[in-house]
């Protein structure tokens, strides 16, 4: 089968599923889910579903069984918005990457120099007699020019 028609159907099965999650589903442990990708054989029998969780690692695990348990009506959603042969079965899998990113930025922050940072001496102090100068040769400057006259031949 054509690595086309294969990620096709895999973006095709993750539209689905996410969509049924967000409107129709109204399991209380599911919730925070954001479906990242979708990966199918080629034979098109199963789907890894790879799902990403907002929250804690309790959240999360609360929301795996809640999609677990809703496997069999998240297949038939499938059955019956795409025109496939078999209904994959569905897998779940817990993707970690976004929250690694948070906490990857999270330290990248903290190793920040100093200097980069506003310091608190800055936010209190005046202007400088050199900032005073400097827009007084501005303004002066502007005042120098002639005023643009918009055309009004059209």
């Amino acid at each position: 089968m054509s690595q086309r028609r294969i990620a096709k159907v895999s973006q095709a099965i993750r539209q689905v599923v996410s969509s049924a999650i967000l409107m129709e589903m109204r399991d209380p442990r599911v919730k925070k889910v954001t479906v990242l990708n979708v990966e199918v054989p080629p034979d098109l029998r199963s789907a890894k579903v790879y799902v990403s969780v907002l929250g804690e690692d309790k959240d999360a695990r609360l929301t795996l069984q809640g999609l677990n348990s809703a496997r069999g009506w998240l297949q038939s959603r499938i059955a019956d918005e795409l025109d496939l042969r078999y209904t994959p079965i569905l897998s779940f899998i817990l993707d970690d990457g976004i929250k690694k990113s948070i906490q990857a930025s999270q330290l990248l922050r903290g190793v920040l120099p100093d200097d980069a940072q506003p310091s608190p001496d800055d936010e209190g102090d005046e202007f400088d007699d050199d900032d005073v100068a400097d827009d007084d040769l501005s303004a002066e400057a502007e005042a120098d020019e002639p005023p643009d006259r918009e055309d009004d031949s059209g």
